[in-house]
Formats: C-alpha cells, structure tokens, sequence
C-alpha cells in the first residue's frame, strides 16, 4: 500500500548476550501495532559486512535492499564503553547514499544508569553524515535487565511508562517518514 511507512528498527549490535535485543523486539512489536506501518526487524547477525566503508565488496545486498525499502528507521543502541558498537558503525557506514531525507529515532540501552543516552549523543555525528534525520523524541532503558522478563516481555510496572513514550516518539518519526516520502 503506498501510504504505508515501513520502519526498519536495527538492533544495534552482535554480541551473544546481548539485552538490547529485547528492547528492540518491544519496539518492532509496537510499531506492528500502529496503523499504516510495516515494520523490518534488522538484526546485524544476520547479515555480513567484510571490511570497512561504503566500497561495494563491504555490503550486504539484503541490507541493501532494506535501506532502500524503509521510509525511517528506529536504531536500538546498547552503550559499550560510553558509545556505541562498531557493528553499528559498520552496518550503517555500508549504504551511505540511501539513507537520504529518512528519519531516524534511537533507544538507547544499558545495565547502569544512564540507559545508554551517551551511546546515542556519539551516535547523532555519525547518524548525520548518512543523510539520516534524527528525530527530536529518544527512549531509553537504564538497567535494561530489570525492565523485561527473561522471555523478552515488559514488565507491568514500566508498560505505561514505555507505551507513552514510544506513543509521542512514534508520532515525531511518522510525521517526518510521511513528509519526506513525498520528496523523496
């Protein structure tokens, strides 16, 4: 339908353990929900990106074919170190010339306490070279292991408080993906 938006939410890295993943799964479900939207979940251990860059040999053509399919993306970033992971890095730096006039919103994840809002503030500079327009809305989810239940579901205590922040970040990233498809 052409006034579907798709999103693409990216988990944003691949480490075994890794929490983010349940976020990320609680945002792609809740963009499923939302009417006019068909949501990509972007798993970067499902794709293969050799080397560094943009050159053709470093991309992953089913990527490829995401970016250009997705309207706006949701990136879920764990914090590593007070930024983000290079696996990100990696993914987005593959297709620089897609990402033109699309909008991007972050969550940000964590054990500790900041819920990875410096992983998100590193990542707006990189974000900004793609041609990506970051949205003026973030999530986040400090102790990110105390949020979900180990089968990935929210717990009751902090559904309301996540269900009303997606709801006001949903309506910025929708009415930037509806604008700027019709330019695009």
């Amino acid at each position: 339908m052409q006034n579907t938006i798709t999103i693409a939410v990216v988990v944003g890295t691949t480490r075994v353990r890794r929490e983010s993943i349940k976020p990320a799964r609680y945002i792609a479900d809740f963009a499923r929900n939302l009417p006019g939207v068909a949501v990509i979940f972007v798993d970067p251990m499902d794709f293969n990106f050799p080397g560094d860059g943009n050159d053709p040999e470093g991309k992953d053509s089913r990527y490829t074919e995401i970016v250009r399919k997705a309207d706006a993306f949701f990136i879920v970033t764990p914090e590593y170190n007070h930024s983000f992971p290079g696996s990100l890095k990696r993914m987005l730096d593959s297709e620089l010339e897609l990402y033109n006039h699309k909008p991007v919103a972050f969550a940000g994840t964590s054990s500790g306490n900041w819920g990875g809002v410096r992983a998100v503030e590193s990542l707006l500079t990189a974000v900004r070279e793609t041609g990506l327009v970051a949205i003026s809305w973030d999530v986040y989810f400090p102790r990110v292991q105390e949020i979900f239940h180990a089968d990935g579901s929210v717990k009751d205590e902090f559904r309301e408080h996540y269900e009303h922040s997606l709801s006001k970040l949903f309506d910025e990233l929708l009415l930037l993906a509806r604008l700027f498809k019709t330019i695009r």
